[in-house]
């Protein structure tokens, strides 16, 4: 998960986060549910397909209030408590 991506950044390079460079400045990757930073890959049930869904949202603050050791619960909560709106991607994994 990432967070505090500034408002004017429309775009982020293949691989940033994940431990390597490419985050815009102020942004930061917090913990997901595999308990450290970084993208895990998509991993659906063998012989099953699976959804994985991308959601970008615009906040009423420049930041919130969140380390990279937060909870992906603890980002969530500030991110819909100061949410103006949201857009998101739904992709299908085979």
């Amino acid at each position: 998960m990432v967070a505090n991506i500034p408002a004017d950044v429309s775009e982020l390079p293949t691989g940033a986060g994940s431990g390597r460079p490419g985050l815009p400045a102020g942004a930061l990757q917090t913990r997901t549910d595999f308990g450290k930073a970084g993208y895990g890959g998509a991993a659906p049930p063998q012989g099953e397909s699976h959804r994985y869904q991308f959601t970008v949202h615009a906040l009423d603050v420049e930041h919130i209030e969140v380390d990279a050791d937060a909870s992906g619960a603890m980002v969530g909560f500030n991110v819909h408590f100061h949410s103006l709106g949201s857009a998101s991607l739904t992709v299908l994994y085979r």
